[in-house]
């Protein structure tokens, strides 16, 4: 297992050194394979394409705030909103990691474009199952009202990823502060909890 993680990662770190310098377009699974000074078909054992090593890479690079949020789902003994705010500051903390990465990477701005849109996607579909299903057991527990809780999660996701990333809608921090303070507004209303009983959330 260990020999196949350090080629998998080898892998990975070809494709992000070949971004350096070159646009995703004029990158083939042969020049990944170049770069990693193995053969092409290593490749494939790991990867069925070029989109799959990109997305393993986004995933890659992320993986630790999402790893915990997928461990809190599991934590019953904490209660559902302590959890969700925990969810919440995991993908605060991704996208500061993803902005950060960002702003050291010297990858041309067309590649940093599409490694954003699977960010973003990787960090909404991710974390929304995850969310749901504390959303789900607060429902169950009787702590939530709310009927809807996949379509609650993505709603929150939507907006947390879009104005915590900052760079879809470039907004102030007092605007990121205020839409921030309307989700939590919502999420109060919508699951029947008081005027703000949930602020803790983005503390």
């Amino acid at each position: 297992m260990a020999e196949r993680n350090d080629k998998y990662n080898l892998i990975l770190d070809s494709l992000q050194k070949l971004l350096e310098s070159r646009r995703l377009q004029t990158i083939s699974v042969s020049d990944i394979a170049e770069e990693a000074g193995i053969a092409k078909g290593s490749i494939y054992y790991y990867f069925p394409s070029k989109d799959a090593i990109l997305e393993a890479l986004v995933e890659r690079n992320y993986e630790q705030p999402l790893t915990t949020a997928k461990n809190l789902a599991s934590q019953t003994d904490i209660p559902p909103f302590t959890r969700m705010a925990m969810i919440f500051q995991a993908c605060r903390n991704s996208s500061n990691a993803y902005l950060k990465s960002d702003d050291e990477s010297s990858v041309g701005a067309p590649e940093k474009a599409l490694l954003h849109q699977k960010y973003m996607n990787h960090l909404i579909s991710e974390f929304r199952p995850v969310l749901a299903e504390i959303i789900r057991q607060g429902i169950d527990a009787g702590e939530i009202r709310f009927d809807r809780p996949e379509e609650l999660a993505e709603i929150a996701l939507i907006v947390l990823a879009v104005k915590m990333d900052n760079t879809v809608v470039p907004s102030s921090k007092e605007e990121i502060e205020n839409t921030i303070a309307a989700l939590i507004a919502l999420l109060e209303k919508g699951t029947d909890n008081p005027p703000g009983s949930l602020n803790f959330l983005m503390a």
